[in-house]
């Protein structure tokens, strides 16, 4: 059996019992507050949702076109008791009955990741249950294995994991190893492959989105509206970037779309009146489409086409390189339908099979920190009352990885 074949059975292994474990069940509540979601879930044996509750700030920041850190770090405290009580309530338990509190550590917004990691603090030790910090990137891998393996269809491992969002742009190579448990349980490995240089892909959806008067957040707006214009009609050159062919950068395309703006004036009254409509509340693509011609359209699916276009290239070519067959894609981009359809287009002529959690799962939540914290609980990984906040937390390790031998 060969050492990759090896290393899926052994994923296959666990999951399996992870899910077979019935009679004893162990439940885990999570709590995410790394941005502007304050977030509580609590899931069983790492695989199965019984509660998920997403308290959203989208209106709080959209009048500022951005997360404010101050106002998101007061709405994480206002919020954070009740979404924690409704998520055991709709799991239809006490807070007695969790077997351990997984909680954010990092990487996030520094006041925002406090209010979440010191309340799990305070009820792990008021509860006398385990406490597991998980970073938050992570959570996003498992949102993926989470709902796979709910599926019926767990990925291969190694995989190559896109997390792409409005705050990064990471790729990773994931697999498993065992870990220093008696109990078998595994361990998962990530070695970050490439990463964002400069702009992450969805702040460049916002800042574009910005520019063109179509509200925040940009990105579901501009994948609505990038379905009636013409992808091909505006050429951006494709992005270059040196050393690295794993890293991204979105800054050029940006300030490509700035530069198109400023030489054709011919825009400037749409974008008034859009900027009008949003003072209006008219937030809607229907509202907002009726506000663009067809040069707008075309020109915001142009947009779409080089972003998605370089993010599929890059990570289907990385994984080829690296010589996986699983590709999973995280993060609140991973919602953009024009995405989906394009790595399911290439991912099936490459002999690849591509993983995305449900909408739902896309962005920040709750029940991905709690998955994430079912193989660190297993493994006998716990954390204590020192347990502090980072804000740029790294996830696993970086090498100068050269590709499997072809």
């Amino acid at each position: 059996m060969r050492l990759r074949e090896k290393r899926a059975c052994a994923y296959a292994n666990m999951m399996r019992a992870m899910a077979e474990q019935r009679e004893a069940k162990t439940r885990i509540l999570g709590i995410e507050s790394s941005c502007d979601e304050t977030a509580a879930a609590i899931v069983a044996n790492g695989v199965k949702i019984l509660s998920s509750v997403v308290a959203s700030q989208v209106d709080i920041h959209r009048k500022y076109g951005g997360v404010v850190p101050e106002l998101a770090s007061r709405e994480h405290l206002r919020q954070i008791v009740p979404v924690v009580r409704e998520a055991v309530a709709q799991a239809g338990l006490t807070l007695g009955d969790v077997d351990a509190i997984g909680v954010t550590q990092g990487p996030g917004l520094v006041g925002a990741l406090l209010v979440g990691l010191t309340y799990g603090k305070v009820l792990a030790l008021s509860l006398g249950k385990p406490l597991i910090a998980v970073n938050h990137l992570e959570g996003h891998v498992h949102a993926v294995l989470l709902e796979a393996h709910a599926a019926g269809r767990a990925p291969k491992l190694p995989a190559m994991c896109l997390i792409v969002s409005g705050g990064h742009t990471l790729l990773y190579r994931v697999e498993t190893r065992a870990s220093a448990a008696e109990n078998g349980a595994r361990q998962f490995v990530y070695e970050r492959i490439g990463g964002t240089r400069d702009d992450a892909a969805g702040e460049a959806y916002d800042k574009v989105a910005k520019m063109l008067a179509l509200g925040y957040p940009g990105g579901p707006i501009i994948d609505k509206l990038a379905a009636h214009g013409n992808a091909l009609a505006v050429r951006f050159g494709a992005t270059k970037v040196r050393g690295n062919p794993y890293d991204f950068s979105y800054s050029g395309i940006k300030t490509a779309v700035l530069y198109y703006l400023r030489k054709r004036p011919e825009f400037q009254p749409e974008i008034d009146a859009r900027q009008q409509a949003l003072a209006r509340g008219e937030r809607s693509a229907d509202a907002l489409r009726a506000l663009s011609g067809q040069a707008t359209l075309d020109l915001i699916a142009s947009f779409q086409h080089a972003v998605v276009e370089d993010l599929v290239g890059r990570t289907l070519t990385a994984a080829e390189q690296f010589a996986v067959e699983s590709v999973l894609v995280s993060g609140g981009v991973a919602a953009n339908r024009q995405l989906r359809v394009r790595f399911e287009e290439e991912s099936q002529k490459r002999g690849m099979e591509v993983f995305f959690p449900s909408r739902a799962l896309s962005t920040d939540n709750a029940a991905m920190i709690a998955a994430a914290a079912y193989p660190k609980f297993a493994a006998g990984e716990r954390a204590d009352a020192s347990l502090n906040a980072q804000p740029n937390f790294p996830l696993g390790f970086s090498t100068h990885a050269k590709p499997a031998a072809q």
